[in-house]
């Protein structure tokens, strides 16, 4: 599910931005301006039966390009929040929320959750034979 919620992710900045996107680390040679995605902090919660709330916060690190950093995180930090606020994952929209960011380092990081439900489907064995033994009382 996580890589689904990325890839919605990555659809919405691409399609917003059109700057590259990164899901792994790299260590040398980012393309800037760019974007990286990481997922920190999921949790998994039993509701009732077999529904789970899952709660998935992300960082979106930005990394400027330009001369003057924070102008430009401060810009590209207003269209993320209209950009993210919902996003696509297997044809339903999510809705993001606790969007916040923060500007260490003249790089921005923005943090968002995806919070759902979802519920697990479990095998169900049938019986083979069920033998009963007696009458209708009248």
């Amino acid at each position: 599910m996580i890589q689904k919620i990325i890839d919605g992710i990555c659809t919405k900045l691409h399609d917003t931005f059109g700057y590259e996107i990164y899901t792994e680390d790299v260590e040398q040679g980012l393309n800037e301006p760019c974007f990286s995605i990481s997922c920190i902090n999921p949790t998994n919660t039993q509701f009732l039966g077999q529904r789970y709330f899952r709660s998935h916060q992300f960082c979106i690190y930005y990394f400027p390009s330009s001369a003057e950093p924070d102008a430009e995180c401060l810009g590209v930090l207003g269209r993320l929040y209209d950009a993210l606020e919902y996003i696509e994952v297997e044809g339903d929209l999510v809705r993001g929320t606790n969007m916040r960011g923060e500007m260490p380092d003249d790089v921005l990081c923005f943090f968002v959750n995806y919070d759902m439900f979802v519920v697990k489907q479990v095998e169900k064995v049938a019986m083979e034979h069920l033998n009963h033994d007696g009458t209708a009382k009248e």
